[in-house]
């Protein structure tokens, strides 16, 4: 009976290709693939697949690039270097090659020079003009001190004046994010980086695109540039020498605002009072010779807490400690804005991130709503201090409407 022996109707016989879809079912196919930078593509279509069976002995090759390979719902991933493998310095190229790190090359500022020489050239013009035209005559007597002045302003010793004016004008062309420097690696590392963080959130998310970071020494720099200044207070800090604290003092009643963070997750809306940490007593030093007003914790209505975001918490690394304002803040020379804000979270440390938007340091407890909740009271802080009372007028929008109508 040759037709039962015959294949059913429409059933195509198996081929090389068919095994082939079988093979690569069973394989793991390549899905990202990993750059010489460190970042994941999509696979290019020339990567073969890796057999189930091969997968475990399969390294980084150029048939087998590292990244990740899937088989269905499976995933495996095939790294730079396998499990096992050393690392040794790299030999000795010999004579004639160059061997140069990533660090950028150190640049020299050739900007004070200019202007000096510039400043320079245009005083020899003046005097050549004088000269020429019979002026030098009359200010004879006079020709030793304008040779003293020129050799003054020529003198080394301003390029300190030229570093001011430097600092002056990165603070007062942008606006910038400062953080007081305190000596501490550490601690002003983290500074910068939560500030870093703080601005590009405040990029994104608003209309403020602060530049860099700057960090301010309270005994040399000038603050005027900054509408806020982050203060992170350590434990066992020196305050300030007298003429800084004037400044200080001054800064902050024509309108400056300073955030001291004292970074100890300070517990309960009394911390301030009772039973104060070390690092409490360093900010009771610094504010000691400071004329400041009566403080509380921000209230319910207080303009903070809905100069962007609507709040009632302002967490940072931590979530227990309070953030305290001065208290009926009302003055028309300030704006409305307080000149001093305190609070205990780490702050900084909750803002930070690096170029892949991963966080530095983690939060405690440690809730991905907390760190928003961070970000969203950096904003906050940072709105109220740049816009004032601007959010407490809105209030009263609705009874002006009203009244315009009328």
């Amino acid at each position: 009976r040759v037709l039962d022996l015959a294949p059913a109707a429409g059933a195509a016989p198996a081929t090389a290709v068919d095994g082939e879809i079988a093979g690569q079912a069973a394989a793991f196919m390549p899905a990202l693939a990993l750059t010489g930078e460190g970042d994941l593509i999509d696979a290019a279509p020339e990567i073969k697949p890796i057999a189930a069976s091969a997968f475990d002995a399969a390294r980084a090759t150029a048939e087998t690039p590292p990244g990740l390979y899937r088989r269905g719902e499976a995933e495996r991933a095939i790294n730079v270097s396998a499990m096992g493998d050393g690392f040794r310095p790299f030999p000795d190229l010999g004579g004639g090659i160059a061997v140069r790190g990533l660090a950028p090359t150190p640049t020299l500022a050739l900007a004070p020079f200019v202007f000096a020489m510039a400043f320079g050239l245009f005083l020899v013009d003046c005097l050549a003009a004088l000269f020429l035209g019979g002026g030098l005559a009359r200010f004879a007597g006079r020709r030793a001190a304008a040779a003293l002045a020129l050799t003054l302003a020529l003198a080394p010793d301003r390029a300190l004046s030229q570093e001011d004016l430097t600092f002056a004008v990165r603070g007062a062309l942008e606006t910038h994010l400062a953080y007081v420097v305190t000596g501490d690696g550490d601690t002003d590392r983290i500074s910068e980086e939560g500030l870093a963080g703080l601005g590009q959130i405040l990029a994104e998310r608003t209309s403020i695109e602060p530049a860099e970071p700057i960090g301010v020494n309270v005994e040399r720099d000038e603050l005027v540039f900054f509408p806020l200044i982050y203060w992170p207070v350590r434990a066992g800090a020196e305050p300030p020498s007298a003429a800084a604290l004037a400044k200080i003092s001054a800064y902050m009643k024509n309108g400056g605002t300073i955030f001291f963070d004292l970074q100890d997750d300070g517990a309960g809306p009394d911390f301030l009072s009772n039973a104060p940490s070390p690092a409490t007593e360093a900010l009771r030093a610094i504010l000691a010779k400071i004329d400041i007003p009566p403080l509380e914790p921000v209230p319910p209505d207080h303009v903070l807490s809905k100069s962007f975001y609507l709040m009632d918490t302002f967490p940072g690394r931590y979530d227990q400690g309070p953030l305290w304002v001065e208290s009926g803040v009302g003055d028309e020379t300030s704006d409305g804005v307080s000149s001093i804000i305190i609070g205990s979270n780490s702050y900084a440390a909750a803002w930070a991130f690096d170029v892949n938007r991963l966080p530095l340091y983690a939060v405690i407890p440690g809730t991905d709503r907390q760190r928003e909740l961070a970000y969203r009271t950096g904003v906050n802080i940072v709105m109220y201090a740049l816009t004032g009372n601007y959010k407490a007028d809105q209030v009263h929008v609705p009874a002006l409407l009203e009244r315009l109508g009328q």
